[in-house]
């Protein structure tokens, strides 16, 4: 036996590399178990949080929806703003959890967390997904309050899969670079106004309020290249086209965009401590 392994005998599987797929898939379910379990103890914030959609969709979709400059394509104002104010919501509640992140570096708990078996990216990718926790119910709560406004959507169980499966990845998608800010910024209040200065340009320059054809040419041209327009398009083609066949390139993007989020903020993760 060589010194190397003498001198670790307790290493768990995955520590050493032989955990496989199964190994790092419990690792990921456990972190995603024990994020959401910490969402799930704090219901004042789950619903402080949902305060802000609502108020778009009750105020700034009924004043809209009583304008007729914009063209909806023959959809209600308010059934077309439905999905991208579900898409701000996920956006926005996802994109500060880099928030919690730096609180458990200045509260020793990271470092804890580091020591544990549990390679980086099973870590990352934990706390990616848990973010959906979140995300679902802001979904449950746009959705709640569109259904009680008289609005009327698509439905089916291959368009509610769909629904979900885009707000797992937009979530995880925010996370992602909510976490690679954190390692950047250190503090929370960095924190705090590199969000603000994230999420609103992301917000307006994308279709969540507006079609993009009334956009002027290059607030179009950054519509494009924009993660959230992807979200909100995929969602809003689901929720309100019969005939919506842009679901795989919303999803293609947004799964792409976190898979290299992923391989960022499993890099940047530890830079935390330093």
């Amino acid at each position: 036996m060589s010194n190397a392994a003498a001198a670790t005998p307790n290493a768990s599987p995955e520590a050493s590399g032989t955990g496989g797929v199964p190994g790092f898939l419990a690792s990921v379910w456990t972190i995603v178990q024990l994020e959401s379990l910490k969402i799930l103890k704090d219901p004042a914030e789950i619903a402080s949080r949902s305060v802000q959609p609502a108020l778009w969709l009750l105020l700034f979709g009924e004043a809209f929806s009583r304008s007729a400059t914009l063209n909806t394509g023959g959809v209600p104002y308010l059934a077309y703003l439905t999905p991208g104010i579900l898409a701000q919501a996920v956006t926005f509640v996802s994109i500060f959890n880099g928030l919690s992140i730096i609180w458990e570096k200045d509260m020793g708990l990271m470092q804890k967390i580091l020591s544990t078996p549990i390679t980086r990216t099973a870590l990352v990718l934990g706390k990616m997904l848990s973010a959906s926790t979140r995300s679902f119910f802001q979904l449950l709560v746009v959705t709640a309050l569109a259904l009680a406004l008289g609005l009327r959507f698509e439905w089916g169980v291959g368009r509610v899969l769909g629904i979900l499966a885009l707000t797992v990845l937009g979530s995880s998608f925010f996370t992602g670079l909510s976490m690679i800010l954190a390692s950047i910024v250190r503090t929370r209040e960095r924190m705090m106004g590199i969000g603000q200065l994230a999420t609103m340009p992301l917000f307006f320059a994308s279709s969540a309020l507006y079609p993009v054809a009334a956009m002027p040419p290059w607030l179009r041209a950054f519509s494009r290249v924009n993660p959230m327009s992807y979200l909100v398009d995929g969602l809003r083609g689901l929720m309100l086209s019969p005939g919506s066949t842009g679901f795989a390139v919303d999803a293609g993007v947004l799964l792409g965009l976190g898979i290299a989020a992923l391989a960022v903020a499993t890099w940047r993760y530890p830079k935390l401590l330093l």
